[in-house]
């Protein structure tokens, strides 16, 4: 525990932190899950949709520092090798 007035409050923006990237991460997760759904389906439009969104909430993510920016690159690269397979077929 903490003992000292500063300690308890970093305590408690410490908490509030974690439950914020947490969300944040979660979002991502389920964004990513939403385009892997879309690849599967072929759908063109949808996965073309869903690539900018991802890139851009992934590049907000690096930037705030929730995620490290080389995986944000590895997630990005993977995203888009992934979607490059449906404009292929």
């Amino acid at each position: 525990m903490a003992n000292h007035k500063s300690a308890e409050k970093r305590a408690r923006q410490t908490k509030k932190r974690t439950m914020r990237n947490t969300t944040s991460l979660s979002k991502m997760k389920t964004n990513i899950k939403k385009f892997k759904a879309a690849v599967s389906e072929n759908d063109k439009e949808k996965v073309s949709t869903l690539f900018k969104l991802n890139v851009s909430y992934i590049m907000q993510l690096a930037a705030k520092r929730i995620i490290h920016r080389n995986n944000a690159a590895r997630k990005i690269s993977a995203l888009s090798r992934l979607g490059n397979t449906i404009k292929n077929s």
